[in-house]
């Protein structure tokens, strides 16, 4: 019997793969926090749908995109491997169509016009999706995306009031050029005071490869991660 080619690709993601995990374990024992209590989305924005199979091979269930042109016919080519696809980028409602047809999470919900759009379309293609409402945790006009923090509880009583959206709780972005354990912090206690009135609402998506271990102290569920996966873009 012939030997199975090697794959480099392959181990090379399987070994950084093997370093996220290791890196969560420590920030969650830091934190006093259980090892399974955070969940790793892999950012595949500008990877080819290759890596993704590959990773789903690996046992990654999680994919996150921002882009609607290379999302969709990334997840039409992974069609069947058991994958939930976040959407984590700003999203037009000229775009909401086409994302409702494959994404299974919208994280960058930060108006009414969007949760009323995404609704209805939904609604159109039989599915129900769910919804993060997106936190501006900087300056306004920052840049970062994200709803002010003064909207958040009527953004979140609309969506818990539509028949095809599920409320699963908050993404943000740290500010550039600060220290993100302040702006997590924030993003922390605006998240528990939602928690009141919708418990249900448990997503705390937050942190990516340069600070998701100050994401996992300030108690992030999801964080989403590309260079730490994939290696430097080029």
């Amino acid at each position: 019997m012939s030997a199975v080619p090697a794959d480099p690709r392959r181990d090379e993601l399987a070994a950084n793969l093997a370093r996220v995990d290791e890196d969560v374990r420590a920030a969650c024992e830091a934190a006093g926090r259980p090892a399974g209590s955070v969940h790793l989305i892999a950012v595949t924005k500008t990877r080819p749908a290759d890596d993704v199979a590959l990773l789903a091979d690996l046992g990654v269930r999680d994919v996150g995109e921002s882009r609607d042109q290379e999302a969709r016919p990334k997840a039409g080519a992974c069609a069947g491997l058991g994958l939930t696809w976040h959407f984590i980028g700003q999203l037009q409602r000229n775009k909401v169509g086409s994302v409702v047809t494959y994404a299974d999470v919208v994280e960058s919900v930060d108006r009414s016009g969007l949760i009323v759009a995404l609704d209805r379309s939904a609604g159109g293609v039989g599915r129900r999706l769910g919804v993060c409402l997106q936190v501006d945790l900087g300056d306004e006009g920052s840049g970062r995306g994200g709803a002010s923090p003064a909207d958040l509880p009527g953004l979140a009583d609309q969506v818990a009031g539509c028949a095809h959206l599920e409320l699963l709780g908050v993404m943000a972005v740290a500010p550039l050029g600060v220290d993100p354990a302040e702006p997590f912090a924030r993003l922390a206690a605006l998240h528990d005071r939602l928690l009141t009135d919708h418990p249900g609402a448990t997503m705390r998506s937050a942190g990516m490869s340069a600070d998701m271990t100050t994401a996992i102290a300030a108690g992030a569920t999801h964080i989403r991660l590309g260079r730490a996966l994939f290696g430097p873009r080029t």
